[in-house]
């Protein structure tokens, strides 16, 4: 089969396009004809060698955590799907991943794909979606009436929580780069603010209930956010970690995203409901996986980004 790859830690140019041997579902997994996949920041972390101690990988070491595709071949014990299924999931980070022509998953991360999107398209929503529901869901505890600040809402996971949130109920205050902008409000965000030309410490003039973070920042910028939190607020942060306020009662998390099945095939049927957009931003062939690293660190992409195995299908 055909695999994008490094073999060694480096900028892009380490990725590069191989002929690898077809793996084998043991047991309680499946083996999954690939769709698509997306590009993830930690994607380019893992190949620079910057987690080497963190996150260990094997190398060589394909890249895409996140998967769409069909299953082409089941191990012992799976039951609950057949061969010929549509399924998303949210791969281990440190194992092989989505882009090549085959990736082997453990059945009980997958979830069965929306219908009313291409196959590769849903490959946008696993690792992003997934993070964005748990951060609000399970962590901010996100409730009708509130409001939010989502600090970096310009990526894949702000557009996924700003849709999110404003279905919760809440009032959404997003930062955003001009060029993200369009796309921020697409989302539903009821306020903007220019973080390249506005602090937002003095934009937010009110308390906010709580604080999405979603980008790594210095210390100082991270307790003003904690500042700007209504005492018995939370502030969330995927990025840099922040200290608490308890005398104001104020909790801060730094979460990490995990597998959830169940919160995958939730997200999914929203998405089947028109009530949750992919916010694709743009789709290349596998031959080019390189090129999408290249063209992410040089800052020139927005939007979530589908790497394909195969031309695009039209919604099933």
């Amino acid at each position: 089969m055909k695999t994008v790859r490094f073999h060694a830690y480096g900028d892009p140019s380490v990725l590069q396009l191989d002929d690898a041997d077809q793996p084998v579902p043991g047991a309680g997994q499946v083996l999954i004809k690939v769709a698509g996949t997306s590009f993830n920041p930690v994607d380019a972390t893992l190949r620079a060698g910057f987690m080497q101690q963190l996150m260990p990988i094997e190398l060589p070491h394909t890249p895409g955590i996140d998967v769409a595709g069909t299953i082409a071949a089941l191990g012992d014990g799976v039951g609950g799907f057949t061969v010929g299924d549509a399924v998303i999931g949210f791969l281990p980070m440190t194992e092989n991943g989505a882009t090549a022509e085959y990736v082997l998953a453990a059945a009980d991360i997958l979830a069965a794909a929306p219908t009313s999107v291409p196959l590769a398209d849903a490959a946008a929503l696993p690792a992003g979606a997934l993070t964005a529901w748990q951060a609000l869901h399970e962590h901010a505890r996100l409730q009708s009436g509130q409001r939010i600040l989502i600090n970096g809402a310009g990526g894949g996971v702000g557009g996924y929580a700003i849709q999110f949130a404003k279905r919760i109920g809440a009032t959404v205050i997003a930062t955003a780069s001009p060029r993200s902008a369009d796309a921020v409000q697409a989302a539903g965000a009821d306020q903007i603010i220019d973080h390249t030309s506005t602090n937002v410490t003095d934009t937010v003039t009110e308390p906010v209930d709580v604080v999405l973070n979603l980008i790594r920042t210095d210390d100082a910028s991270m307790a003003a956010l904690v500042a700007l939190v209504a005492p018995g607020g939370v502030l969330v942060s995927t990025g840099s970690p922040a200290i608490a306020d308890p005398d104001r009662k104020i909790q801060t998390i730094s979460m990490y995203v995990r597998s959830d099945a169940t919160q995958l095939n939730e997200i999914a049927r929203l998405v089947d409901a028109g009530r949750v957009g992919l916010g694709i931003g743009g789709r290349y062939p596998l031959a080019d996986t390189a090129k999408v690293h290249e063209l992410i660190a040089t800052d020139c992409l927005r939007g979530k980004i589908i790497i394909f195995v195969t031309p695009t299908d039209s919604a099933r």
